[in-house]
């Protein structure tokens, strides 16, 4: 019994330990399947790299053999562009050399016109912007200019005082000549800007002589006359009784009234040949009397504009006579610039009749072009040309003593 279990013992042992074996036998078969399945993909997976790897290197050898092809093609290009342009050029020299010289004188006749008018424009244009520079100068120097003429103005003033005083028509002449300085100052031209003493009929038939009558643009007029009220100021200025310096006051201003009165009653505005404004201009040349005038009768410029006079000193008679020499400036100006108009649009009729003329001639040079190649092919080109038959004659004994050019020989040959 005990024997039995003894074997029965040991085979369960055996048992047990061939199904442990069994179990490890799977396990290693596991491992083993693993191991050659990891094997097969590494493998697979390397021979794709390599693949694409060997792909790689043959799109690149087929990028290079692209990259040379089209280097090639593009040399290729070139060379043909400069033989065609080598070609082209030999053609044209020969066909246009004749036809160059029979028309280089037409076409310098053409261009010669067109740069003298170029040359006069640029010459008007320069003219017009130099003018515009001169006329547009700072305000400083001319206020300068201003402040020195009216000192010049009041110490030639002073220094004639004495003389002037006692005659009227000293006094007249004195304040015509100053205001003619201005005038002149002001860049205004006798007989061009303005007028002196011109003698005009009123609808009365009386002759009427304003002192200085200005011209403006578009034929209208301004009438400047002169006034001098020199011997009641002086008296005012040297006396010492106070009395009598406010009777010599009062009898200032009312020269200065008197003044204006006998000038509206001229009427100037309405003579012939005059397109004036109602309004005249009364220049006094001695400016602290006018404003002493002022100071006493502070009515005195209302009352005198009411009867169409305006009075001038000379500092305001200096800005109105500006004003009018930059309105000649500015029309000079727009003449100028319309006279440039005029001659542009004539530069630009001319330069389009010789682009016409030009058309014309690259017409006339392709046809010359075209003819030339006709006659070409008539003389060597096609069985039985003139020049293989000249060729032929020669041959045959025909005799002369003049060969054709041999470039038309070889082509007649090659063709």
């Amino acid at each position: 019994m005990s024997f039995m279990s003894c074997i029965q013992e040991e085979k369960c042992i055996l048992v047990n330990s061939l199904f442990i074996f069994c179990s490890m036998i799977d396990t290693l078969i596991v491992i083993l399947l693993i191991i050659i399945i990891f094997f097969l993909f590494y493998r697979t997976f390397n021979k794709s790299e390599n693949n694409n790897a060997i792909e790689i290197q043959k799109k690149n050898l087929e990028i290079d053999n692209l990259k040379h092809k089209l280097e090639n093609q593009n040399n290729s290009e070139e060379r043909l562009k400069t033989v065609f342009q080598n070609l082209s050029n030999e053609i044209l020299k020969q066909n246009s050399k004749e036809f160059k010289q029979q028309n280089a004188e037409q076409i310098e006749n053409i261009l010669k016109p067109v740069q003298e008018k170029f040359k006069e424009l640029k010459e008007k244009i320069q003219k017009n912007n130099d003018d515009f520079i001169e006329n547009n100068s700072s305000l400083k120097t001319y206020l300068e200019s201003v402040k020195t003429l009216n000192e010049k103005l009041s110490t030639d003033t002073k220094n004639l005082t004495n003389a002037l005083v006692g005659d009227n028509k000293v006094q007249g002449d004195w304040g015509e000549h100053r205001l003619e300085v201005l005038l002149e100052h002001c860049g205004l031209v006798h007989n061009i800007h303005y007028t002196s003493q011109g003698g005009y009929e009123d609808s009365d038939g009386n002759l009427k002589k304003p002192d200085f009558i200005i011209n403006l643009p578009d034929n209208k007029h301004i009438i400047i006359d002169s006034k001098v009220s020199l011997k009641d100021y002086y008296d005012y200025s040297t006396n010492e009784d106070i009395s009598k310096k406010k009777l010599s006051l009062k009898k200032h201003v009312k020269s200065i009234r008197n003044h204006f009165d006998e000038l509206s009653k001229k009427n100037y505005h309405s003579l012939y040949g005059i397109n004036s404004p109602e309004s005249v201009l009364m220049f006094m040349p001695i400016e602290p009397a006018l404003m002493l005038a002022y100071q006493e009768d502070t009515n005195l410029h209302i009352d005198a504009y009411q009867k169409n006079v305006v009075l001038m000193s000379t500092s305001v008679l200096l800005a109105t006579l500006s004003t009018i020499s930059s309105l000649w400036k500015q029309e000079d100006q727009k003449k100028n610039a319309m006279e440039i108009a005029e001659k542009g649009g004539a530069l630009y009729d001319k330069f389009k009749g010789f682009v016409d003329d030009l058309i014309d001639v690259g017409k006339s040079l392709e046809k010359s072009t075209n003819s030339y190649k006709t006659a070409m092919n008539k003389l060597t080109e096609g069985r039985g040309n003139l020049v293989s038959r000249a060729q032929r004659l020669k041959e045959l004994g025909v005799k002369s003593t003049k060969n054709l050019p041999q470039n038309v020989i070889d082509r007649s040959i090659e063709d």
